[in-house]
């Protein structure tokens, strides 16, 4: 009996040292891969101030969205604003890290917050909504691992980022991706793809009444790097199926990108085209012949050139740009928007066109429905500049830009007459949702 007792006694501390040395062995495990992490963290804090002496670019009372007639008082408006965003990389390997930022404390001192319920940010520079971002508000979260066979990104990475800054969104809202790319050599190859917009059934998505009502993004791209080159071309297609069910039509949208950066003595030199092609409206089971069920086409055309010399202290440089606009005479073709734009990233001038200010202005209205706030598109643009490096810390800048329209608007479809449309306003058709 006590030989008995004696032995359950063992076995009882034999599991229990067991159970010990298994919890140890768990905590190391988990230790030693912390201790191989390499934590990297960069990020930016803004503070400005903005002052506007008129909010409209019109008169007190003006006429515009069908002729009919508001009171537009024009106040000024003078306020302080900030952002914080850092971004980190765990690097777990040198083949392995996981990418991350977020934005902070984006807010108007002493502002009004942000109504959370009712808030959509439609600016569409972050994951999260202003009221998030007026708090905190995740934008990327996505692994890098760089295999034998390539390098793989998989998670929410800045979206719609290829060749020069022109046309580039990597400020604007990020999409969930998964992206390949391999050098070959000189070139690079690429593959990419991305989920815009998913209409799913799913846990925050019910009363779903269709199975295909996504949109979509497929990326191929090829990249040449040289000594004092570098070119490439992007092949673009976005199928976007959200208005099936609401229009009962598709988009099939495509974009051909080529783009070069050269460098030739003190100049530096860079250029990208866009054109857009496909079909912005396709009707399923529709053979009407009418404006309510008419199919459309897409035929849009951007061009960026740039060119920047850096002579010593001084520098002199000069830039065109030429983004197409819908023709109102064409009703089954769309020549401008359909995603065809400068982008968000390029910002050539220190107010107008520029992301950062507009997402702290409030709508600054034109003659029509124009906005001066879009993105720059219907556009002929024109920019000559001078610069020069007084200390090592300081450079300073001095643009003069010209913009007009590509195309006007038919008057038919407002009821008023005005003599030109405002360059990037919004037009009809120009927004497909």
């Amino acid at each position: 009996m006590k030989d008995y007792m004696k032995k359950k006694i063992t076995e009882k501390r034999m599991k229990r040292f067991l159970l010990v040395l298994l919890s140890l062995g768990l905590i190391m495990a988990f230790s030693a891969s912390a201790f191989a992490v390499d934590v990297k963290v960069s990020g930016e804090f803004d503070v400005g101030g903005l002052y506007l002496d008129k909010t409209t670019l019109n008169s007190s009372r003006a006429s515009y969205d069908g002729g009919a007639s508001y009171d537009r008082t024009n106040p000024s408006t003078a306020f302080f604003y900030q952002k914080l965003q850092v971004g980190t990389e765990l690097i777990v390997s040198p083949s392995l890290k996981l990418a991350t930022r977020f934005n902070a404390m984006e807010r108007i001192w002493g502002g009004v917050r942000t109504s959370a319920g009712a808030d959509v940010n439609a600016s569409g520079t972050s994951s999260g909504t202003r009221a998030e971002n007026e708090n905190i508000a995740f934008d990327l979260a996505y692994v890098d691992y760089t295999s034998p066979i390539g390098e793989f990104k998989v998670g929410y990475q800045p979206d719609y980022v290829f060749g020069t800054v022109f046309g580039d969104r990597s400020s604007g809202s990020p999409a969930g991706q998964i992206q390949y790319s391999r050098p070959i050599g000189p070139v690079t190859i690429f593959v990419g793809y991305a989920k815009e917009v998913d209409n799913s059934a799913s846990a925050v998505t019910t009363g779903v009444t269709a199975t295909d009502q996504d949109y979509d993004s497929y990326r191929l791209a090829a990249v040449y790097t040289g000594k004092s080159i570098e070119t490439g071309a992007l092949l673009l297609y976005n199928r976007d199926a959200s208005n099936r069910v609401s229009g009962n039509y598709l988009m099939n949208a495509y974009n051909l990108v080529p783009y070069f950066k050269a460098t030739i003595g003190p100049v530096a030199l860079q250029g990208e085209l866009n054109y857009g092609f496909g079909d912005a409206k396709k009707y399923e089971g529709y053979y009407v012949q009418d404006l309510d069920h008419q199919n459309m086409t897409i035929s849009t055309l951007s061009v960026f050139l740039d060119a920047t010399a850096n002579l010593g202290m001084f520098s002199v440089g000069g830039t065109f740009a030429y983004v197409s606009g819908d023709d109102p005479a064409t009703k089954d073709k769309l020549e401008g928007g359909a995603g065809n734009t400068a982008g968000l990233d390029w910002q050539p001038c220190l107010i107008l066109f520029n992301t950062d200010l507009n997402y702290w202005l409030p709508p600054i209205y034109g003659h029509s429905d124009s906005l001066a706030n879009g993105e720059m598109s219907n556009v002929w643009f024109y920019q000559g500049r001078v610069g020069a490096k007084l200390m090592p810390k300081l450079d300073t800048l001095l643009s003069v830009s010209y913009a007009t329209a590509d195309k006007k608007p038919d008057p038919k479809n407002y009821g008023i007459t005005y003599p030109r449309q405002e360059t990037g306003s919004k037009k009809l058709r120009n927004n497909l949702s």
